[in-house]
């Protein structure tokens, strides 16, 4: 995967002519979707408060339920949870940056190499799901960051490091574990400085 580009449409629904608009109207009232991990819910503790955070910096936000698609079991619970995440993608009205948590970031990461999105936004990101025939992979052309724990016991450090490696991305390694309940201060600090590079960007 480290030289592998995959193929991804980037602003693929819009012509050149509506482009500046959209991406005025996402500097304005940028669009977040939040996705939660399994065993979990949009009132997860990283997801809503980065999404609590958003808000008072002058973003929308957005967290889909995902508890419905997760009781089919890890494997199973990913196609739902793609074309859940795909249909909130489909109905803003600008790319959103896509922030997730665990399998959250597995999906969010998958979803980037189908739909336009602005950026990606990634806590304890699985490479790969057991049982799912796809490892996570992002689309090349958007920027994205890492989060990861180094005493992460669901989702190993080695394997995020070779993600961002093989796409020269950005990784926070912090002192926690899978939660990373200890470091929300920390996530929410990077959260900001992304989304204020991410408007600087464009």
């Amino acid at each position: 995967m480290g030289k592998h580009k995959p193929k991804c449409r980037i602003f693929a629904r819009y012509d050149d002519a509506l482009f500046l608009r959209f991406a005025t109207e996402m500097i304005m009232h940028g669009h977040i979707i939040l996705s939660h991990g399994s065993g979990s819910s949009p009132d997860a503790t990283k997801v809503s408060a980065l999404a609590e955070q958003a808000q008072t910096w002058g973003w929308n936000t957005q967290r889909p339920d995902f508890r419905e698609d997760d009781v089919l079991g890890f494997a199973s619970s990913v196609k739902p949870r793609l074309h859940r995440l795909r249909r909130a993608i489909d109905a803003s009205p600008v790319p959103p940056v896509l922030v997730g948590s665990s399998m959250g970031a597995f999906v969010s990461g998958l979803v980037s190499l189908d739909v336009p999105v602005a950026a990606l936004f990634l806590l304890a990101t699985p490479a790969v799901i057991s049982g799912y025939p796809q490892p996570f992979d992002l689309c090349a052309d958007v920027s994205a960051w890492f989060i990861h724990g180094w005493r992460d016991e669901v989702c190993p450090y080695a394997a995020v490091q070779a993600l961002a490696a093989s796409h020269r991305l950005p990784l926070l390694m912090l002192d926690d574990d899978h939660r990373m309940g200890s470091s929300l201060d920390v996530m929410i600090a990077q959260f900001r400085f992304f989304l204020e590079h991410l408007v600087g960007a464009t």
